[in-house]
């Protein structure tokens, strides 16, 4: 029993010593300072100049950071925006509409457009808008209220077809007051189809050929093209492999008066600009009218 307590004591103080070990080791140590040796033949003379204030960089340490991330991420270097009274909307992929369509597509949605057209149409500070089109199609009812809130907009609007404007991007291209296509655009005008599970019957055909005659009407009504000539282009055989209707290249969209004329960025800014400068002096929009 006695030894027992004998090796509790010997524990406790031991604990003790411990504890107060580590207590001054803990206490930070005085320096001396430290005398120059001799120097040795050859060694550089020390430096007596008086250190230098650290200077700030002359660029923000967060503006530094996103800069580095957007070069890792994009691979350049985001440029700074000048503030512009023109607002360009870019429509590529297809037109997603009441069905979502699979994620590996690239879409435009009518719902995030449609909010920007709004938007253009209130903010006092965008004067005009450019439309580029690189579009395969799409929803005919998304593609047709997407042209119809274009071509109600009171401020000048122009488009510019880039690569491709098919489908339900023609009457997209063409609801804009004056509309371009580049050299090497490519516009498909094809009939319209249903997609899904579709019952045979009269009233399926005849409601297709309702919504076929909107996107007729609509597209003769905003272009130089008419409604008789536009049919026979859609219903024509014999040059698309596994459908029918017409492909037209660059001049030939302007040919048959659907485009109004051949151009690019530089010709859709000049003709906008040119159509903000005459409603702000006339007081209504620019009508239809070649630059040459």
């Amino acid at each position: 029993m006695g030894k027992e307590k004998r090796g509790v004591v010997i524990s406790v103080i031991q604990d003790y010593v411990d504890l107060d070990l580590n207590k001054n080791s803990t206490q930070p140590q005085p320096t001396l300072p430290t005398q120059p040796g001799p120097r040795l033949p050859g060694q550089p003379q020390p430096s007596t100049a008086p250190e230098q204030p650290h200077q700030p960089s002359p660029v923000p340490q967060g503006e530094t950071n996103t800069n580095l991330a957007n070069l890792q991420q994009m691979g350049q270097m985001e440029l700074p925006e000048p503030k512009s009274n023109i607002h360009v909307m870019n429509i590529v992929g297809q037109v997603e509409g009441h069905m979502v369509l699979p994620p590996q597509n690239k879409t435009s949605k009518y719902e995030h457009l449609i909010p920007q057209l709004v938007a253009v149409e209130q903010n006092p500070g965008i004067e005009g808008l450019l439309i580029i089109l690189n579009t395969v199609g799409g929803d005919v009812e998304a593609g047709l209220a997407i042209a119809e809130t274009i071509a109600s907009l009171s401020k000048p609007t122009v488009s510019l077809v880039l690569g491709g404007g098919h489908s339900i991007g023609v009457p997209i291209a063409v609801s804009a007051d004056y509309s371009f296509i580049s050299e090497t655009a490519t516009m498909t005008i094809h009939p319209l189809r249903l997609t899904g599970q579709v019952l045979s019957v009269p009233q399926t055909y005849e409601y297709l050929d309702k919504m076929q005659d909107r996107v007729i009407r609509f597209v003769a009504g905003h272009s130089s093209i008419s409604e008789e000539k536009f049919r026979e282009l859609m219903f024509t055989t014999g040059e698309l492999a596994r459908d029918i209707g017409t492909v037209l290249v660059g001049r030939d969209a302007v040919r048959f008066r659907l485009i109004d004329e051949v151009g690019g960025v530089g010709e859709a800014l000049a003709w906008l600009n040119g159509a903000i400068a005459h409603l702000k002096e006339h007081g209504r929009k620019r009508r239809r009218e070649h630059l040459q």
